[in-house]
């Protein structure tokens, strides 16, 4: 056996038990976001980008409803209504959890906001901005590692950094 073929006996050993954890989690606990069953993977042990933990749900035929995520037999706490979770792929991630996993900090400039994130994250954060249409919002402009969220005045830009700062905090 190859050094190839071990790599990938153990990625996909990782795999199986990062998805039999994910089954664990929905089974045992409220899981009513992708960034809360991230987090309480990430105490198990296991790093996960959201791409990933979207794939693993997708896998899995979860599907959130109503008292959060669900597995397809009906355990969970899906309460069995809801939308899929191949649906909510299709939906991009929101703002909030784009800036808990790539966001760094934010500064106001004038009737500019100034996102820092983390390398190769500023355009998840741009898009979510986009996709939400906030009001305060004129438009967006994305490098690598930093967000430029173009605001009409002073004082909708200063209520944009408001909510990016209690994103980051929270």
């Amino acid at each position: 056996m190859g050094v190839r073929s071990e790599k990938s006996q153990a990625a996909g050993t990782v795999k199986l038990e990062r998805q039999n954890a994910i089954r664990e989690l929905v089974n045992s606990s409220l899981i009513q976001s992708q960034n809360d069953l991230r987090r309480k993977l990430r105490r198990r042990g296991f790093a996960v980008t959201q791409a990933t933990l979207s794939r693993d749900l997708h896998e899995l035929h979860l599907f959130k409803g109503p008292g959060g995520y669900g597995l397809p037999n009906g355990n969970g706490n899906g309460n069995g209504a809801g939308i899929s979770a191949a649906e909510a792929d299709d939906r991009p991630p929101g703002v909030m959890d784009v800036m808990e996993t790539f966001g760094l900090r934010c500064r106001q400039a004038m009737n500019q906001v100034v996102i820092g994130t983390v390398m190769g994250g500023a355009q998840p954060v741009a898009a979510a901005l986009d996709y939400e249409l906030w009001p305060e919002v004129v438009g967006t402009i994305a490098g690598d590692d930093t967000v430029l969220v173009i605001c009409p005045d002073l004082r909708r830009a200063a209520e944009v950094q408001a909510k990016l700062r209690k994103m980051l905090e929270g």
